[in-house]
């Protein structure tokens, strides 16, 4: 019931109404990913596919501190990298690799990345999360490995690879680099991100005190099944409002 209720509110929405949905939570995000910590310098990106116009998305300008994003300060880029929206550049890095996942997933309304501390310091091991937690299988058998690395992505073959190793999952560990995530709503992609950066850290703890014990593969699909779906956007609710509460002034 709670599906069709979500569904329905969106097919009620026009697309500016929907438009400005997706930039608040957007916005709310960046400021979330700095009181997490997520944000060092000009790296990380989060990227909003626009609802009018599917080959174009918003994402955050280019060396702005994610605690200071507002909805006003989001730009908007087509498919070559150009903005058409807002007068600030976007970061080069977040076109070659957002822009190639957008045209390949089209299922994909949002995607998340950032140089969490977790998330690469475990991308350096250059292997999948295991379902050692309850949270993990939310990742089972669910995420990708991009096992390479040539330095900063800055043209778009890189992105296609990271595409083509993202495949059909709702993330992708960057070999020496960090994570992924993508969703079919900004609080999908974000809320994911959240917890793939915890569990990195819960297998990181894990592995330096002892040898975690595994969930059995058939109950780890289980788990998979009860919160790995909405599962997230449930999650990032509580997020919002709290963000909101305290920074009103990211809807300005």
């Amino acid at each position: 019931m709670e599906n069709q209720n979500i569904s329905l509110a969106k097919e009620q929405r026009t697309i500016e109404e929907e438009r400005q949905y997706r930039k608040e939570r957007l916005a709310a995000s960046f400021r979330l990913f700095a009181k997490y910590d997520f944000d060092m310098g000009v790296a990380g990106h989060i990227t909003a596919r626009d609802p009018e116009y599917p080959d174009h998305f918003w994402v955050n300008p280019y060396a702005m501190d994610f605690s200071q994003i507002k909805v006003s300060d989001l730009v908007l880029a087509n498919d070559k990298g150009t903005v058409v929206e807002g007068n600030k550049p976007i970061n080069r890095a977040a076109f070659a690799i957002h822009s190639r996942i957008h045209e390949a997933r089209p299922d994909v309304i949002a995607a998340a990345h950032s140089h969490s501390i977790y998330g690469k310091s475990f991308s350096t091991l250059g292997r999948l999360l295991e379902p050692i937690t309850q949270d993990a299988c939310a990742f089972y058998e669910d995420h990708g490995l991009f096992d390479d690395y040539t330095g900063v992505v800055l043209d778009t073959e890189e992105g296609d690879r990271i595409a083509s190793a993202l495949k059909n999952y709702k993330a992708v560990i960057l070999r020496n680099h960090g994570l992924l995530t993508v969703g079919k709503s900004v609080e999908e992609a974000v809320w994911w991100f959240i917890s793939m950066e915890r569990a990195c850290q819960a297998q990181l703890l894990a592995e330096a005190a002892g040898k975690p014990i595994k969930i059995d593969h058939q109950e780890a699909i289980k788990t998979r099944g009860q919160v790995g779906t909405t599962y997230a956007k449930i999650n990032f609710e509580p997020m919002w409002e709290r963000i909101l509460k305290q920074e009103p002034d990211l809807l300005n």
